[in-house]
């Protein structure tokens, strides 16, 4: 209802603008161009005159809005500018000129008399103020158009700078999760009595997650092979919690490990499959892992919780909004009902302009 609201809107303002802007204009010329007319001329001549100044200039005012939106339309997009502007200049005169010709042969053919060429003063003269018109009719609408797409960029760059605070807060939310803790301290404080070797193996690996985890803020990107590093710290917790019950694939060719993606991709992605699917010995929860053709794929197999959880999807939504942060997009989400794949574009540091500077303190995928 808000997009057909404003269409309406915009639709009424241009209608009105139509109509009463060559008439505002004709009074603007008539007291600035030719106010002396009205003490010179009869008034058969004033009423010719300014009707055909009217008529002449209703048309073209429209011929000239018509070549302006159809070079909006040709060339909508703001990094277009100078070439709207060009082709604008490039019209200028031509309609300039058609604005004097369509006076001269009206009042030729009133008058009936012969065509005749004007004086080189008296066609200058004219023809400035025909171009003065005709600057007024483009700077209206090509200065109306201009203005609109940049509320539309700095609303978007807003709500995309909003986007990323909120990403950033529920990044740390996710950072610093008691929950997690908690759970890898339960697990931590069983190992200790059991498997003390374990146990210092664990704490390791709690330690190069938080130390990612924490530092993971820093930069816009990190590289795929840091990403993997990190999921294999993080895998260990969730294997040592779990078990039998998930289970991790991952096929990354060396060439694929050096491209990059926003930091904390894979642990929203693997978070979100432990999250919403059961994980038992007898029914294991399979992720795979695959980099190929400079794209990431994150596939894991569907046996959903029968508690409802309660699907925010907050980790999906900030990817996106980070790739779109990137100024890249191509974020694909399926679910078929048998697996839940998502596919990511990986960026290559050309492309990405930024440094991928995240260290990550071990690597063993």
């Amino acid at each position: 209802m808000t997009i057909v609201a404003n269409a309406l809107v915009k639709l009424s303002t241009d209608i009105k603008i139509r109509l009463f802007g060559p008439l505002a204009l004709f009074l603007f010329g008539t007291f600035f161009f030719r106010l002396n007319w009205y003490f010179e001329f009869s008034p058969y001549q004033i009423i010719k005159t300014d009707l055909i100044a009217i008529l002449a200039g209703y048309t073209c005012w429209e011929l000239t809005r018509r070549v302006v939106v159809y070079l909006q339309r040709r060339y909508p997009s703001h990094t277009q500018t100078r070439i709207r502007l060009r082709w604008l200049l490039l019209a200028l005169p031509v309609l300039a000129n058609f604005g004097w010709l369509i006076r001269k042969v009206a009042h030729t053919l009133i008058d009936q008399k012969g065509w005749f060429w004007p004086h080189p003063v008296d066609y200058t003269s004219s023809l400035g103020i025909q171009f003065f018109y005709h600057c007024v009719y483009m700077v209206i609408y090509e200065g109306g158009y201009l203005l609109r797409q940049w509320r539309q960029t700095y609303v978007e760059k807003e709500a995309l700078v909003k986007t990323n605070m909120q990403s950033q807060l529920d990044s740390l939310k996710t950072q610093i999760s008691p929950h997690f803790l908690f759970n890898s301290l339960n697990s931590l404080s069983s190992l200790i009595g059991e498997n003390p070797r374990q146990a210092e193996a664990f704490v390791d690996e709690i330690s190069s997650v938080y130390r990612y985890l924490l530092r993971s803020n820093e930069v816009d990107l990190t590289t795929l092979r840091n990403e993997l590093a990190f999921i294999d710290s993080y895998f260990h917790l969730l294997k040592t919690r779990y078990t039998a019950g998930i289970e991790l694939y991952v096929f990354a060719p060396e060439q694929e490990q050096g491209l990059l993606l926003p930091p904390l991709t894979l642990q929203m992605l693997v978070e979100n499959a432990v999250k919403h699917n059961i994980m038992l010995p007898e029914q294991p929860l399979q992720i795979e892992i695959l980099a190929r053709d400079g794209h990431l794929i994150v596939r894991n197999n569907l046996q959903r919780k029968q508690a409802s959880v309660p699907a925010d999807g907050v980790g999906l939504v900030n990817i996106a909004a980070k790739y779109r942060l990137l100024g890249t997009a191509g974020v694909d989400i399926r679910d078929d009902g048998e697996s839940f794949v998502v596919t990511l574009p990986l960026l290559t540091p050309t492309v990405a302009n930024t440094p991928a500077t995240l260290p990550v303190a071990r690597s063993g995928l």
